[in-house]
């Protein structure tokens, strides 16, 4: 099975420039725990629910929930996005998508095909079709 079959084809991002605030908001309220970076449309990096909880110590450091929202919107994406990112190409077999997440730790994988993000796959994704497998 390639990951073209299983990916999210419709795929939250983000801008580079845009702030940090902006992340924390579709995370939270869309129950998403990665976020690729576009630049233009290329893919530039990607933040995760761990990044962005790593970037927003203030609070745990006794800001409260206001002065945090404002140190987050002083911040941009670019200035705490990994921009190494490890990427597949949709013709990838999931079990190569799979090892990859295991080997390097990491919870999702963007789909990219020249340059251009196309998709992503999850841990999640690769459950859910395991599950329907399984039926």
């Amino acid at each position: 099975m390639k990951v073209r079959e299983i990916m999210v084809k419709e795929v939250a991002t983000l801008d580079i420039n845009d702030e940090l605030s902006l992340a924390n908001d579709i995370m939270r309220l869309g129950r998403i725990r990665h976020l690729p970076v576009v630049d233009g449309s290329r893919l530039a990096g990607i933040i995760s629910e761990r990044d962005l909880f790593r970037s927003s110590l203030a609070q745990a450091l006794g800001y409260g929930t206001k002065a945090s929202r404002d140190l987050m919107k002083n911040m941009h994406i670019k200035d705490i996005m990994v921009s190494e990112v490890i990427t597949v190409s949709p013709e990838t077999e999931v079990g190569e998508a799979v090892r990859i997440m295991v080997d390097k730790k990491i919870g999702c994988l963007p789909v990219v095909e020249k340059d251009r993000l196309v998709g992503l796959i999850t841990e999640t994704d690769i459950l859910v079709q395991y599950l329907k497998e399984c039926k």
